[in-house]
């Protein structure tokens, strides 16, 4: 037995993949976008903090 040739182009409907398969969700999104706006806040070191105890005159040669 042969099943029917369909005439006419695929019904579109629930498949094996999500329409929106591939993107992320704005959930995902949003949460992303305040860990890098946490990220680009973080106050950058003070380059003095890193001098290792030397002197003001090493630290400006």
């Amino acid at each position: 037995m042969r099943a029917p040739t369909p005439t006419g182009p695929a019904a579109e409907g629930p498949g094996l993949q999500p329409p929106a398969f591939g993107r992320p969700s704005p959930v995902l999104l949003a949460h992303a976008d305040r860990g890098y706006a946490r990220f680009l806040a973080q106050a950058a070191p003070d380059d003095r903090a890193s001098d290792h105890g030397r002197g003001d005159a090493a630290r400006h040669r």
